[in-house]
């Protein structure tokens, strides 16, 4: 929602119009007026650019550095416009088309076209939605709306929208969760941190409660909406967005075991442990 309302509440967007950045309803500029009318120093010129562009952004880098350290792709996880589209369609798919992706085989067939019509306008809809957000934070946004009511939006943001819309769909409709894992250079870049650091927190199998998996045919693995091995090391979770999709359903599934889910958030020496072997995996069949 803060992605798709950013723009219009103008809490943060690049108008070209303008020729620089809107934050919180204030420009943003280098402040560098002075400087290129020829009635500033160099000097202040060069103050300005440090305090308005070098030590904002080597703040970001060191907070986001840290908190991913620490945490992982928690971005990609609960701040990530585009996994939260993974997430929903995802779930859309499931309920339709008794599958998460194209790519994996149905648990039951599809009740028909209208299935398929379904997934399809919920993948072109959410395409369009975000083509239209994405111009509002290069043009203002009420030239954006206006010119779609009227129906007369001029053939470059025309354009825009309907090469955007159709890659979405595309994306949306085939690719979500593999541009995540590999198509996405911010996530790869968090998965690269969160690697290196062997104490930052992941999800940690029992294995001494293995047993209790039997019969329960996968759920953790199945609700995963990057497609990860959820019980296995820490290795092969490489892409892992922190989203707990796997403990919510596994939570679900040992909901009358008294000693609670075999799947935790754990970090520092026991999350070293997650690391160092594989589990010891039950049969789905019990």
């Amino acid at each position: 929602m803060l992605f798709l309302t950013a723009p219009v509440l103008d809490i943060f967007r690049l108008d070209l119009s303008l020729g620089n950045f809107i934050i919180f309803g204030q420009q943003w500029t280098l402040g560098l007026q002075e400087v290129q009318s020829g009635q500033g120093e160099v000097i202040d010129g060069a103050i300005q650019v440090f305090f308005h562009v070098f030590l904002p952004v080597l703040s970001f880098i060191g907070i986001s550095g840290f908190l991913i350290w620490k945490y992982g792709r928690i971005y990609c996880g609960w701040l990530c416009p585009h996994f939260s589209v993974v997430e929903m369609i995802n779930q859309t798919m499931l309920k339709h088309l008794h599958r998460v992706t194209l790519w994996e085989k149905a648990s039951k067939k599809a009740q028909g076209l209208i299935s398929w019509m379904v997934v399809l306008a919920a993948s072109i809809s959410m395409a369009f939605v975000w083509a239209v957000t994405l111009l509002q934070y290069l043009l203002p946004p009420t030239e954006v709306f206006a010119g779609l009511v009227n129906f007369d939006l001029s053939w470059k943001p025309a354009l825009f929208i309907f090469v955007s819309a159709s890659i979405f769909t595309i994306d949306f409709m085939l690719f979500r969760h593999l541009f995540c894992k590999y198509g996405c250079a911010l996530g790869v870049f968090q998965s690269l941190i969160w690697m290196a650091n062997p104490k930052a927190m992941v999800v940690k199998f029992d294995k001494t409660r293995a047993e209790s998996c039997r019969g329960c045919n996968n759920q953790c693995d199945q609700a995963c909406p990057m497609r990860l091995p959820v019980r296995s090391i820490k290795r092969a979770k490489f892409t892992c967005t922190q989203c707990a999709q796997c403990l919510s359903a596994c939570d679900r599934v040992q909901k009358d075991n008294t000693r609670g889910s075999l799947l935790i958030w754990v970090s520092g020496t026991e999350a070293k442990e997650v690391d160092r072997s594989a589990p010891v995996l039950w049969d789905r069949k019990p």
